[in-house]
């Protein structure tokens, strides 16, 4: 039986910022990854800060999504320092493209419903197809025009993942790969996983193992209602540096691809590629920047998000189980800094961290009815 003090079930992003995070208060924390058959989110991932848009319906979400890109300067410096690799974090602010009024009316229906709801400190512009190609020249002619919020940004998601594994290695983390938890249980005051192979007694317990959260969950009572939605993505061969900002379409690494995506499907754990798909997130990319109707696309894949029923976080301290907590979202790189810096210190008992509330498990509990007589 090994044991630790915090076991952190998931190496994808979420679970390594955690750990990153307690590893930083100096506990001692170990990771149970199950490796490269796990349905990975990061290895989809758009590299996107992104805050335009994101807490429509929920402006709590909106407010923690903002403080963690607000952080993200601090987090990649400390990351910097630990692991040595620069993650190429840009902050230039970011544009969403509207290709017909339509798209135009709904996002500037959603942005004036944030900055109400966080009391005009939100800050955008809407932009008009004039004045959207005076700051992104280049955008296709039948785009209609845009949104630019100088709250996001960018960032390399593969370096974000590598630097996050060799931060938490130097910090002393344990990290276990090739280990699938197949049953977890209550012992003491603590808590008994196997993984068929190892047996391993944690005083404290995170479930970040992405979609596994559903099935890991049960087995402490709690019920976590995530789901998959599938994205692809396109990848172009290297070129030279023509977009300067982040759009939600498009958006040029550090290396000089292109990524091109936003797509968004049901269908359950396939985690593969459809030409369909593939074509229209071509054909909206050539839209957005025509001069990509001349280059070579040299990758595709697909990947799951992990949603949960709202598509809001989930952040549950078990009060059937105290020690046992699930973390779960579908804005791994987003939301990374916050879930070092402020999460983690939550999760330790630092202190509390009342922005969490809203995220709790106790949300999706249905309210009774109520019953008259008569």
């Amino acid at each position: 039986m090994h044991k630790t003090d915090v076991m952190i079930v998931g190496g994808g992003l979420v679970g390594l910022s955690i750990a990153y995070g307690l590893a930083l208060l100096g506990h001692q924390v170990s990771v149970l990854d199950e490796g490269d058959d796990a349905h990975r989110a990061a290895r989809g991932n758009f590299g996107l800060l992104w805050v335009q848009g994101k807490g429509y319906g929920m402006s709590r979400y909106a407010q923690w999504t903002r403080d963690s890109v607000a952080l993200w300067p601090r987090f990649a410096a400390a990351l910097h320092a630990d692991s040595g690799i620069d993650l190429h974090l840009r902050q230039p602010g970011g544009f969403q493209l509207c290709l017909s009024e339509q798209e135009m009316a709904e996002e500037s229906r959603r942005l004036l419903w944030l900055r109400d709801a966080m009391h005009g400190d939100y800050p955008f512009e809407l932009l008009d197809a004039a004045q959207l190609r005076a700051r992104l020249p280049g955008v296709g002619p039948t785009v209609v025009g845009g949104c630019y919020s100088p709250m996001d940004g960018q960032v390399n998601p593969l370096k974000l993942l590598r630097s996050l594994y060799a931060a938490c290695q130097a910090r002393g983390v344990r990290i276990i790969n090739g280990q699938r938890v197949s049953a977890i249980g209550q012992r003491g005051p603590g808590f008994e996983l196997d993984t068929g192979e190892q047996r391993w007694y944690a005083g404290q317990l995170v479930l970040a193992a992405g979609l596994g959260n559903r099935e890991l969950g049960a087995q402490l009572g709690m019920d976590v209602p995530v789901s998959p939605n599938r994205g692809q993505i396109l990848v172009t061969e290297r070129l030279k540096p023509f977009l300067h900002y982040p759009t939600t379409y498009v958006r040029q690494t550090d290396e000089g691809t292109v990524q091109l995506g936003d797509s968004h499907e049901s269908a359950g754990f396939d985690d593969g590629t459809s030409s369909e798909v593939m074509a229209g997130i071509a054909r909206r990319a050539v839209q957005c920047f025509p001069r990509l109707g001349q280059v070579r696309l040299v990758r595709a894949w697909g990947a799951l998000r992990v949603l949960s029923a709202d598509g809001f976080p989930i952040y549950e301290a078990s009060q059937a189980c105290p020690g046992a907590v699930v973390v779960s979202c579908h804005s791994g790189v987003t939301l990374a800094a916050i879930h070092a810096l402020r999460l983690a210190p939550w999760i330790a008992g630092e202190y509390d961290e009342p922005a969490v509330a809203p995220f709790s498990l106790q949300r999706f509990k249905r309210k009774p009815e109520v019953r008259h007589a008569g």
